[in-house]
């Protein structure tokens, strides 16, 4: 039976996927490629989920998404989210493992389908991967995902304490529901997860109704009911805040906030406008905090930086203040915000806006 551990990370993994809908990620699926020849198709349902094809094996993909907006000159974007709930840092082995999937996908480059008459173009998307950890990284995961443009998301603010805290307690009662059934009657986990995410679509469209699961036997109401109980907080959206940046740097910013709607209601009437950062000291954390320039109280939220650069600010302790100013315009300048508005996608632009001290 799977541990509860393990179900901490499998559920997280869900919840993000359905979060970042936000920033217009979907997930996908193999009927992405219905009707190509088995050679032909990159996605592929197997019995355990969805695994992609790469140049020397297939990989696994339990969650698995595509960005409805495009960047220019580029490749559709889909996008590896794998999550960690556990209590010590991620390590180099899982960033490594990240790096050596993406890429093996990514040189898989068939650009024209064969068969009768002239080869025709296929669709082509460039793969990255993001990992997501309640407990941080260590230094070595984090300089290799630097180098190797790996992004990681740390989860361990106190900002997300009510995030990590509900899926760990559904986690426990989900663990004990499976834990309580016959031997024969354990679920296998992609069963819990595809619950779950069904629960979770529904969430999409007030319209959307739940489709039960077409297994002969469905999960019992034990297990049920704990995840319904998730799918439930998460649709107060707002009070689990979590927004991805992209800033003029090479890994990308998880923004925090208490009340996203907050921000979402000033962006709209002001998709670029100037920010504030402020660092600040939260317990064992560095938290940057985010503020408009020109209405301070409209919103706030934070994020955290990566460990290497928090350490390259501390080194000195008489430049601490010399270097964040350096971080704010070198890598914080611009930060890009992409928000789902209905079937359209909204973008942000946040401006670092120096603060003026006057005589």
């Amino acid at each position: 039976m799977v541990t509860e551990a393990a179900l901490r990370g499998y559920l997280l993994e869900e919840v993000l996927a359905w979060l970042l809908r936000s920033s217009g990620y979907e997930l996908v699926s193999a009927a992405e490629e219905k009707g190509l020849p088995p050679e032909h198709r990159v996605l592929e349902q197997g019995p355990h989920g969805l695994t992609v094809r790469g140049r020397g094996a297939r990989h696994q993909a339990d969650a698995l998404g595509q960005f409805r907006y495009v960047p220019p000159f580029s490749l559709p974007v889909r996008l590896f989210v794998e999550a960690k709930f556990t209590e010590g840092k991620v390590q180099l082995p899982t960033v490594r493992n990240g790096h050596g999937v993406v890429h093996d996908i990514n040189e898989n480059m068939v650009t024209t389908l064969q068969g009768p008459g002239p080869s025709r173009p296929r669709p082509r998307h460039h793969y990255s991967y993001a990992i997501f950890s309640t407990a941080g990284f260590s230094r070595n995961a984090q300089e290799y995902a630097l180098a190797h443009q790996i992004s990681l998301v740390d989860l361990s603010m106190p900002d997300f304490a009510d995030l990590r805290e509900l899926v760990r307690s559904v986690a426990r009662d989900v663990h004990g529901a499976l834990a309580a059934l016959p031997a024969g009657e354990v679920p296998r986990p992609y069963r819990v997860r595809r619950h779950l995410r069904r629960l979770l679509l529904a969430l999409v469209d007030e319209y959307m109704e739940y489709a039960p699961d077409a297994d002969a036997h469905p999960l019992p109401e034990s297990v049920t009911e704990p995840l319904g109980r998730l799918a439930e907080v998460l649709s107060s959206r707002s009070t689990l805040g979590l927004v991805l940046a992209f800033p003029s740097a090479p890994f990308v910013l998880g923004l925090a906030s208490e009340d996203l709607y907050a921000f979402v209601d000033y962006a709209r009437a002001h998709p670029t406008h100037d920010i504030n950062l402020g660092r600040v000291q939260d317990g064992n954390h560095s938290v940057w905090r985010v503020r408009p320039a020109s209405d301070p109280g409209a919103y706030a939220m934070t994020f955290s930086l990566p460990k290497q650069v928090e350490s390259w600010i501390r080194a000195q302790e008489e430049a601490v203040n010399e270097r964040a100013r350096s971080v704010k315009r070198r890598l914080l300048s611009t930060m890009t915000v992409y928000w789902l508005d209905g079937d359209h996608i909204l973008t942000f632009q946040l401006r670092y806006a120096p603060v003026q001290l006057h005589q």
